[in-house]
């Protein structure tokens, strides 16, 4: 005869009981899930205008321990979802007075990259990780949030904005990491050192691998500071950025136009090489305008120097709208333009338009899909504008507003010859946001990693100028200011780590990512629980 176990007695629960249990589960699930998406969003507070960039290096924490805590996969998951859309909609808020309601699915889509995410922060650093799971954590959870930043880099997704490591575009040692392995490199610095103080703050047995990784951390970092040193200046160039302000109304394209005119005839005597102007600042084709050609050419003959204006119009000859960087000189156009070819979704293309039409009804999507160009462009500055090294003509790389987001991009017109990048842009839907600051600061990380000046020229501001080692030259022009600024840029032809090898860091991302899942498969993660198993109770049957 076997006499039941009393530990192993079942009791009936009461219908009432388990009603109550189940009214206070959903007020405990709902709590943790608001609680995971505002500690995804913690990390916004490290971007410009708050430009809080130490935060960084500790913002992470609060959603890793959440999701160590997890009481199973499906709840890591859940709210690695729930952060991930936190995080997206901190990153992105200045986009809801363009997408408005749509804006939140947007986020809530983009957050499901982080799902995988939760699951392997959980595997690896849930329960009471022994020394070879820590250390492994060390590496794999920063290796699995640059994958989802790989991913969510592709244009149809929204782009590179929020890198995680853009946020340390004014810290010299995470600059000079940037031009070994790009932003994709700091990034993974930044999320390591968030591991580790993971590790340190909530497992007592990983104390020794949290501090080894702060260690490796800092380490890389001075190696890169000290190892890695500034581009060689090889000479200057004088760029006048040029920037109109904010004109409203019907007649608003015209006025800035005529704002934009009368700044550029002030440069006069300044001798400068280059004058830049901002995205969309001209609102016709001067190549069918012969009017408006003679104009501009009048301007680059005021100024003495080639004018690089920027196009938002029907081009003459071709069908649709082009957004294009038109090279002028005393002559007018010289026939040389860049069209952009990496569009921003819904601003100025809506994916899908048969199933996501409805969009322009309800925010600023764009009414017709902008065209695409075939590909990049360097320009080499007309004689007007000198030979700034000595040399041959100065060599431009023009991108536009969005195209300066993408690390690759800039990597591109290095490798073609470009000595000068230029970023014509216009953040005027934004400008009582972050957009504005956050969006010049990537002129840092770009010239960082390209080893190649960088110019930021806006219509409304922020207008900016970043010198071959991401450290800007003079001050910005901010969103208040309608006024020209010359900037004298130093020019290097050195070649970066990064501009040679290229996004590195992510190779090793994906090549870690696939070992650690790999093990997983093998049972070499499983059960990781709130602490360490107690032995197991004897049990008597008779």
């Amino acid at each position: 005869m076997r006499i039941p176990h009393p530990g192993r007695q079942r009791h009936p629960v009461p219908p009432e009981e388990g009603a109550r249990a189940f009214r206070h589960r959903i007020p405990r699930a709902a709590g943790r899930g608001l609680l995971a998406a505002g500690c995804g969003a913690l990390p916004a507070l490290a971007f410009p205008e708050p430009g809080l960039w130490w935060w960084a290096y500790a913002a992470l924490v609060p959603w890793l321990l959440l999701l160590r805590t997890a009481p199973g996969p499906r709840r890591a998951a859940l709210d690695g979802w729930l952060g991930g859309t936190g995080f997206v909609l901190a990153v992105h808020h200045w986009l809801l007075p363009g997408l408005h309601v749509f804006l939140l699915p947007l986020a809530a889509l983009l957050g499901l990259l982080w799902l995988p995410w939760g699951l392997l922060v959980r595997a690896l650093l849930g329960g009471s990780p022994a020394p070879p799971r820590a250390l492994t954590a060390l590496v794999a959870v920063p290796s699995g949030w640059l994958l989802i930043e790989l991913v969510r880099s592709w244009e149809g997704l929204g782009g590179p904005w929020g890198l995680l490591g853009a946020s340390q575009w004014e810290v010299p040692a995470a600059l000079r990491l940037a031009s070994v392995g790009g932003v994709w490199l700091v990034s993974l610095l930044v999320v390591a050192v968030n591991t580790a103080l993971a590790l340190l703050v909530a497992v007592r047995g990983a104390r020794v691998p949290g501090v080894a990784g702060l260690a490796a951390c800092a380490l890389a970092a001075s190696a890169a500071a000290w190892g890695t040193g500034v581009p060689r200046p090889e000479g200057t160039v004088r760029v006048a950025l040029v920037q109109p302000g904010v004109f409203g109304g019907p007649d608003g394209p015209e006025r800035r136009l005529a704002r934009a005119g009368e700044l550029t005839r002030s440069l006069a005597g300044q001798r400068v090489d280059l004058v830049v102007w901002g995205e969309s600042g001209v609102g016709a084709d001067p190549a069918g305008r012969p009017e408006l050609a003679a104009r501009l050419g009048a301007l680059s003959r005021a100024a003495g120097a080639p004018l690089l204006v920027n196009v938002d119009a029907r081009a003459a000859g071709r069908s649709g709208i082009f957004k294009s960087a038109v090279l002028v000189d005393a002559g007018g156009p010289t026939g040389v333009r860049y069209d952009k070819t990496r569009l921003v979704p819904f601003g100025e293309y809506v994916p899908a338009r048969g199933l996501l039409g409805w969009v322009t009804s309800v925010g600023r999507a764009a009414e017709e899909d902008r065209r695409r160009g075939t590909g990049p462009v360097v320009m080499a500055l007309p004689a007007a504008g000198g030979s700034p090294v000595g040399g041959p003509a100065l060599r431009v790389g023009p991108l536009v507003c969005f195209e300066s987001a993408f690390p690759d991009m800039s990597r591109q017109l290095a490798r073609a010859g470009a000595g000068l990048v230029v970023v014509q842009s216009a953040t005027s839907t934004f400008q009582e946001s972050w957009a504005p600051e956050q969006h010049a600061s990537l002129g840092a990380l770009r010239a960082a990693e390209t080893g190649r000046p960088v110019v930021h020229a806006t219509l409304t501001g922020v207008s900016a100028a970043y010198g071959p080692d991401g450290r800007r030259i003079g001050p910005a022009l901010g969103t208040e200011a309608s006024a020209a600024a010359v900037r004298e840029l130093p020019l290097s032809a050195a070649t970066t780590p990064y501009v040679r090898w290229g996004a590195w860091p992510v190779y090793g991302a994906v090549a870690v990512v696939g070992a650690v899942c790999a093990a997983a498969g093998a049972g070499a993660f499983r059960r990781p629980g709130p602490g360490p198993r107690g032995r197991s109770a004897r049990t008597v049957r008779g």
